[in-house]
């Protein structure tokens, strides 16, 4: 039972008995008229805290975002809650926006998406102050606010104009969310957007469920196999990224000879395949998108079981941002890493290209600023530390000890106690004031007598060739792993010096010692089958047919699985098999609407799947007693037998509106009834529901084209045929495939 009414709207609308860490206290700022600035990561339920106070407070939210298809997926979402929202943008018709416009005056939308170019047109200005004055604006949410900052990985210059709501709008609340931003990107926010003193929360960035891992790349065809390996070794969604649209449709095509079922994006492809291959991935149509970081800012879909990025990625942020598009439900996930020298070539040419369009002068500070972020990545998956540690530093956080699920963490290095040498690097930074990058340092110890040591006299140091006896290797990784470790800090402005912290000088007078995890000449790590949950066999089973119903559904909606239920919802459907709308309210992901519209398919597949593994009955007890006496006809004892109920009725005679009527079900549901009483065996007399004529058809369309997919087979009998017609003749037809 809910407490309040936060949490009553957060269960009507979205299904969720409480509030994830942080959205509680951003939704009530939001609520009562701060700025508000939230940083979450990928999966946090960032959309939450602008979604629910849009609904509570009177007017309308306008929510700004920088992808297309970003807007659509999300109001597909809230749509299927039963929330008002519509986008506006140019895919649209004159008449198709006049439609929607009006919709908003009439108070029938309560949050409307927008691009940042289409916001301050000036017939849209025009029209939000006609919104203004008669509906009223709620607020302003502005998505993947990361866009905003220079220092982010995804600057977008139109981005820079929103400072101007102020100035428009100056009483309006503002909202900015992100997965990802350092501490000067978040600063930067801030301050491009104007918000007033706003409330800032910044949740960890740790996504516990995502393992991380480092694999080497060995020569082309090599990679490909392990590629190949990696993929065939995981279930579900996932994607591939590589640098160059060549290499996307190389794999991509690889691939599929290779019995995958993949697709490729990239910015080559036209809008329409662009469009048309994310939505058959959205969909679940294919297993692999191969594609450039063109592809996955803001897309939505929660059961991405994996992402491998086959070429080396730019920076962190932006690797931390398109690995977190694994595992949005919290299932266990698999982040992959391919290290290959060879990229970092490709991306230096990519970063020379950073030009100045008007003058054709180089972007010397972004040039910079790149390839100290590209540095980064190399350390990152050159380190031999936790991975996770390595990747929450950078964000500001710290992580104290193995995280047991990354490949340093579970395949461990050898530990030696570097702490002399460790003295001598430190020591050595103290000595030139705290001025330079590692690599001078370095050249420093190893006792180089090149032209910028001479220039500064640094030939003269204490520290002059005190560290001959370690190879240059050697110590880089020493530096890289007092930086993961937190034992020095590195400026973050295109320069990369490197400062003395606290623990710095705790190392150097002895109090801590300094353990670096050495690489040994060992086999390179390789993925591994991480140990998962066993579950009965007929709760797997059941959650199959459930997972099958719910792409049956969505094929119709023409929306992706994940809208009707997410596998987390699937999940635990399946295994407290609910059989009552009282008890199918109380799953996660239910609310109001979906109850409604859904929990009839959904337990009639539960009840079916009851006919053949009867649950186990509870311990008798005095409560238990007393729980079955009190139950009413159409409690879980009748309903066991609500298929067969319906095919009485339909012996009887009755079509399907009257079942439908007289038993207080949707015709939809006495349907379903049957398709699953011909999947279960029993003999049939479909005639009534389907004539002899139009079974045939739908027949030679099997024949031809297979039963997987009711979208294909839809499309293939070019609409003519209704879902329910297809279904009924493909279950009979399935049962004669079916060997004896």
């Amino acid at each position: 039972m809910t407490s309040n009414p936060l949490q009553q709207a957060l269960k009507q609308y979205f299904g969720y008995d409480s509030f994830r860490a942080g959205q509680r206290e951003i939704i009530e700022a939001h609520l009562a008229g701060r700025d508000t600035l939230a940083i979450m990561p990928t999966g946090g339920g960032k959309s939450i805290c602008f979604q629910l106070p849009a609904l509570l407070k009177t007017g309308v939210t306008i929510v700004v975002s920088p992808l297309i298809a970003l807007m659509q997926d999300q109001v597909t979402a809230l749509k299927e809650n039963g929330i008002g929202a519509t986008f506006l943008n140019s895919t649209l018709s004159g008449r198709e926006t006049h439609l929607r416009s009006q919709a908003i005056l009439n108070g029938a939308i309560k949050l409307i998406y927008v691009a940042p170019e289409r916001l301050f047109a000036e017939q849209f200005i025009e029209f939000l102050n006609i919104v203004k004055n008669k509906i009223g604006i709620a607020g302003f949410a502005i998505d993947e606010a990361h866009c905003v900052s220079e220092w982010g990985h995804d600057f977008r210059p139109e981005y820079r104009q929103l400072s101007r709501l102020r100035q428009f709008y100056p009483d309006v609340p503002v909202i900015g969310l992100t997965a990802t931003a350092t501490e000067r990107v978040r600063e930067d926010i801030i301050q491009q957007l104007q918000l007033q003193q706003p409330y800032v929360h910044v949740a960890s960035f740790n996504r516990n469920n995502l393992y991380y891992e480092v694999v080497p790349k060995q020569g082309t065809e090599q990679s490909y196999v392990d590629l190949l390996r990696q993929i065939k070794r995981m279930q579900g969604s996932g994607i591939v990224y590589c640098l160059s649209r060549k290499r996307v449709n190389e794999i991509a095509e690889r691939l599929r000879e290779d019995g995958i079922v993949a697709i490729p994006y990239h910015a080559g492809l036209s809008a329409k395949e662009r469009e048309e291959n994310q939505t058959r991935w959205i969909r679940d149509d294919v297993q692999v998108m191969v594609a450039t970081i063109a592809f996955g800012m803001g897309i939505n879909k929660p059961d991405v079981r994996f992402v491998i990025h086959y070429d080396l990625p730019k920076n962190i942020e932006g690797y931390y941002q398109e690995s977190g598009r694994a595992g949005r439900d919290g299932e266990d996930s698999h982040c992959t890493l391919f290290l290959g020298y060879g990229d970092l070539e490709t991306i230096k040419y990519l970063i020379a290209q950073k030009v100045d369009p008007h003058t054709n002068e180089p972007l010397e500070a972004e040039q910079r600023i790149a390839q100290q972020q590209l540095r980064q990545v190399v350390d990152y998956a050159e380190g031999v530390a936790c991975r996770r540690t390595i990747l929450l530093r950078y964000f500001g956080e710290h992580f104290h000890g193995d995280c047991a699920n990354c490949d340093n963490c579970l395949t461990p290095k050898p530990m030696e106690d570097w702490t002399v040498e460790a003295q001598k690097f430190l020591s050595c930074v103290a000595r030139v004031k705290e001025r330079f990058g590692a690599g001078h340092v370095i050249d420093i110890l190893r006792g180089s007598m090149n032209k910028k040591i001479l220039q500064h006299g640094h030939e003269s140091l204490s520290t002059h060739g005190i560290g001959k006896d370690r190879s240059l290797d050697e110590w880089r990784q020493l530096s890289r792993s007092l930086i993961h470790q937190g034992y020095l800090t590195q400026t973050t402005d295109g320069y990369a010096i490197l400062k003395l912290n606290d623990r710095s000088w705790e190392v150097m007078r002895g109090q801590r010692n300094v353990l670096l995890p050495i690489e040994r000449d060992t086999e390179p790590v390789t993925v591994t089958e991480r140990e998962t949950s066993e579950r009965p066999v007929d709760v797997e089973i059941l959650f199959e047919r459930l997972r099958l119903l719910r792409k049956n559904l969505a094929d119709e909606q023409e929306v992706p699985p994940y809208v009707i239920f997410s596998n987390a919802t699937l999940n635990q459907m399946a295994e407290q098999q609910p059989t009552s709308r009282k008890e199918f309210a109380k799953l996660s992901g239910v609310g109001a609407k979906k109850l409604e519209q859904y929990a009839d398919d959904f337990i009639a597949i539960i009840l079916e799947h009851h006919l053949k593994y009867p649950p186990a009955e509870p311990e008798e007890s005095t409560t238990s007693r007393v729980k079955q006496e009190s139950v009413t006809p159409k409690s879980k004892l009748s309903k066991a037998s609500t298929q067969r109920e319906t095919l009485a009725m339909y012996e009887n005679g009755l079509d399907i509106d009257e079942i439908a009527r007289d038993r207080g079900l949707k015709p939809a549901t006495v349907w379903t009834h049957l398709v699953q009483l011909i999947e279960a065996g029993y003999a049939i007399n479909c005639d009534r529901l389907v004539t002899p004529e139009r079974q045939n058809v739908i027949y030679e369309a099997l024949e031809a084209i297979g039963g997987d997919s009711l979208r294909n087979l839809f499309d293939h009998l070019r609409e003519e045929y209704t879902y329910d017609e297809i279904k009924i003749v493909r279950a009979i037809w399935q049962n004669e495939k079916e060997p004896l």
